[in-house]
């Protein structure tokens, strides 16, 4: 499979279509994500980012990295959010490049720690990240499981 990873800082021109790709996937309002990659464009902060996986020029997965993942815990950001792989394209380790690619260039920002809330009990322990603590979601009955994943200079990654 032929897939390249884009940041949206590098590729504005894509927003409009990642904007409404995330948004078909989470059914979060387009404005949402409208409003959220006018920001990354800005440049003005580290975040938000988004970034896409590419094949061809079919968006076949993506993820972002927010302030905030729709949680009670505004102590742990930021937040790795909206991690999606088309189906047919799943089992083939683009969301494992997804997220060594977003926490490499979020190191590169300043940015070692990062965030995840999930409802996955082993998945994101593949690439790194530990199970951290349990969150309440946003008009969520359930508690969902947050994750977290540092990076060091002497290392990819630290036991917590």
């Amino acid at each position: 499979m032929n897939y390249r990873i884009l940041r949206l800082v590098d590729q504005p021109e894509l927003k409009e279509c990642a904007a409404r790709w995330f948004h078909e996937k989470w059914n979060i309002p387009l404005s949402a994500y409208l409003e959220s990659m006018e920001e990354c464009l800005k440049k003005e902060n580290a975040v938000p980012q988004w970034y896409v996986a590419v094949e061809g020029e079919r968006i076949i997965g993506g993820l972002g990295v927010i302030a905030n993942d729709f949680h009670n815990r505004k102590d742990l950001t930021p937040n790795v959010c909206a991690v999606f792989v088309e189906e047919d394209k799943r089992c083939n380790g683009i969301a494992g490049a997804l997220l060594q690619f977003v926490c490499a260039d979020m190191k590169e920002r300043g940015i070692d720690t990062l965030y995840l809330l999930t409802d996955h009990d082993s998945f994101y322990e593949r690439y790194g990240w530990k199970f951290f603590c349990m969150v309440q979601g946003d008009g969520e009955s359930n508690m969902s499981r947050m994750y977290v994943h540092q990076r060091t200079d002497e290392s990819n990654e630290i036991d917590l």
